[in-house]
């Protein structure tokens, strides 16, 4: 009888423990290869068109997109169904990493929108140029579940990417970097705080001061009101712990960064970028600046000359030979 009981418990334990382990961040529940443009969008009609009113992809910004393989995944962060992007070249064989982060709120900006800074046509041509990269759209967006939080929870659904590109039979995750752009930017620097396997950093158009954000745009207020929790009661903790620029002392002191800054950039004005370098220096965090005159938020006058710069940082840090090197460069310091 006692073991009849005991087989029974087993079994019992292992009906409600499968669910939680088929739940553990960072696993995949659905990828989807997504073969050409036409494939992408009945692939955002799909899982993205209850929230979004039309679809408008700019197919200029999209040469690239073929030439790699893509796939749209959907994967568990706090027990959420969130969604994104997988991108690997299409040369087999073992590519560095990177993470990418999204700039935007809810739909704007989104790595579908065609009003992202970067979006998935560019984040294609980071990976035919060797790297596998994997990219959020971030809780409650893209079809996922949960509620966005602009630098709140949906950090781990960066984290939660991590895992996915450790099992990942193309990406050396041991050769980690970190891309973001504009509100990506600041989730970069939250997320770099919470980990230490990021190797290299390159942001664009930089949000590091939200304190300052609302007193320069006035209607960033109202609208971050809408989603980031508790915004109203506790606006000015919420807006420093979002804000970098209050705690460089903070980010780790041995991985560099590359920061790409147009000079009218009327979202995220460059003296912005300039003060958290100033700060990035006091606290002896390495950085690259590189200012575009007459370049907007998105530089997308200098397209070009971004991804070049973008290919040098991170060919030349997500080696481990140079990333090991900078590091006992910096720890011997």
């Amino acid at each position: 009888m006692n073991r009849i009981r005991t087989v029974i418990l087993v079994v019992i334990i292992q009906i409600f423990a499968t669910p939680l382990c088929a739940q553990s961040d960072g696993a995949i529940i659905e990828k989807v290869r997504l073969d050409n443009l036409e494939s992408l969008i009945s692939y955002i009609e799909d899982t993205e068109s209850r929230e979004r009113d039309s679809i408008l992809l700019d197919q200029a910004r999209f040469d690239y997109f073929e030439k790699v393989n893509v796939f749209g995944i959907a994967y568990w962060s706090d027990g959420l169904r969130v969604r994104g992007f997988l991108l690997q070249p299409k040369k087999s064989g073992v590519y560095p990493a990177i993470i990418y982060n999204r700039g935007g709120s809810l739909d704007f900006g989104s790595l579908t929108d065609s009003h992202a800074s970067i979006g998935l046509g560019e984040l294609a041509r980071l990976a035919n140029h060797g790297f596998v990269i994997a990219a959020s759209q971030y809780r409650g967006n893209g079809g996922g579940e949960g509620q966005e939080e602009y630098g709140g929870a949906d950090i781990n659904d960066v984290l939660n990417l991590i895992p996915i590109l450790e099992n990942e039979p193309m990406a050396d995750a041991q050769r980690l970097g970190m891309f973001g752009w504009s509100r990506g930017a600041m989730t970069t620097f939250l997320t770099m705080k919470r980990t230490n396997k990021i190797k290299a950093v390159a942001v664009g158009g930089p949000s590091t001061n939200l304190v300052r954000g609302i007193i320069d745009r006035s209607e960033l207020d109202e609208w971050w009101s809408q989603f980031i929790p508790d915004y109203s009661t506790n606006k000015k903790e919420i807006l420093e712990k979002r804000s970098a620029n209050m705690w460089v002392d903070e980010l780790p002191k041995n991985v560099p960064i590359l920061m790409l800054q147009g000079a009218e950039d009327l979202a995220l004005p460059s003296d912005y970028t300039l003060e958290f370098a100033l700060e990035l220096t006091k606290h002896s965090v390495p950085y690259r600046l590189i200012k575009y005159e007459r370049g907007s938020h998105s530089l997308k006058e200098y397209r070009s000359e971004v991804f070049r710069e973008l290919f040098t940082w991170f060919d030349r840090y997500l080696i481990n030979e140079e990333v090991n090197n900078f590091v006992k460069s910096s720890n011997d310091n």
